[in-house]
């Protein structure tokens, strides 16, 4: 593992001037870091998220910790596919070119519910919300010929894989530790199928494991679930070899989003994609149905399905 960076060290050196630059969850913890790291380094910034005033609230901190930045807003709730399409569309209006997209925003561990278009919240929020954004902007990502989509998975998909049969819990009873990890897998397959499929018109795809960070979405975690979380961990790195005193290794903010950040600007990645990223580099820590091309495929098929029928 390399030694720890923040977002903002992560740019240094890093010119992005004449860039655009995408992140959805603009409005608080990694999405916000990352937002800071990418206007620091001079890119534009569409900062998009559910909360209105919030993203106000960010673009107003944002320039006064980078005086310059270059920001904008968009609303967007990805628990709706109407508010999906209605942001691509303003985003499209704004620009013609999108070089970075960040699908930063996400849900975790949440009581069972259902998006606005009947998927379950968990898979329907941090997948289909982000699939169908990518689908509707892939003509700005592929207009800035060497675009890269940066996908927040984690190193949580190891607690369940996707029930193609019942993605959306219509018939189990509902796990929301598996529903979790089904839909952080849904993020890494993402990236392996639309690396795969866009590669072509120069956009490559990442998916990004930002660590354990402490940030708002532990907010429906008790106790008991911190403890059950801190097993599944200590399993996954004894399951790699790794020694664990089976305690969880908190980071801020300003550290977990360094990865994500990696993704969207190093060098070092430039002609490849399809990866998984942890610790600002290459990670094999990913479970083999993750990153399958079988399923990755049939995933991409199965969301541009659901999509479509909403």
């Amino acid at each position: 593992m390399t030694e720890s960076r923040s977002a903002l060290q992560v740019v240094e050196g890093i010119d992005l001037s004449g860039r655009v630059c995408l992140i959805t969850g603009a409005s608080s913890g990694l999405g916000r870091e990352s937002a800071r790291a990418l206007a620091a380094a001079g890119a534009q910034v569409i900062l998009a998220a559910r909360n209105a005033d919030a993203l106000i609230e960010t673009a107003r901190w944002i320039r006064a910790e980078v005086p310059d930045a270059q920001t904008s807003t968009v609303r967007l709730d990805l628990t709706s596919l109407t508010s999906v399409r209605s942001a691509a569309t303003k985003i499209g209006e704004a620009t013609p070119v999108i070089h970075i997209l960040m699908n930063n925003a996400g849900v975790m561990f949440t009581p069972f519910s259902r998006t606005q278009d009947g998927f379950e919240i968990q898979i329907g929020t941090n997948h289909f919300g982000h699939f169908e954004l990518t689908r509707l902007l892939t003509p700005q990502l592929a207009a800035a010929a060497g675009a890269r989509l940066v996908i927040l998975s984690s190193g949580g998909h190891v607690l369940g894989d996707i029930d193609f049969d019942d993605p959306n819990w219509e018939h189990r009873e509902y796990d929301k530790f598996v529903a979790y990890g089904a839909s952080k897998t849904a993020n890494v397959l993402h990236a392996v199928e639309a690396d795969r499929r866009l590669c072509e018109l120069g956009i490559r795809s990442y998916a990004v494991h930002p660590g354990t960070v402490a940030t708002s979405l532990a907010r429906y975690m008790s106790r008991s679930d911190f403890s059950q979380l801190r097993k599944h961990a200590a399993a996954s790195r004894t399951a790699r070899g790794e020694s664990t005193d089976g305690y969880l290794d908190f980071t801020t903010p300003a550290y977990g989003a360094a990865t994500q950040v990696w993704a969207a600007v190093s060098p070092e990645l430039a002609d490849q994609g399809g990866l998984y990223l942890e610790d600002c580099g290459i990670s094999e820590s990913v479970a083999p149905y993750a990153r399958d091309a079988e399923r990755a495929a049939k995933l991409w098929a199965l969301s541009e399905k659901v999509c479509a029928q909403t």
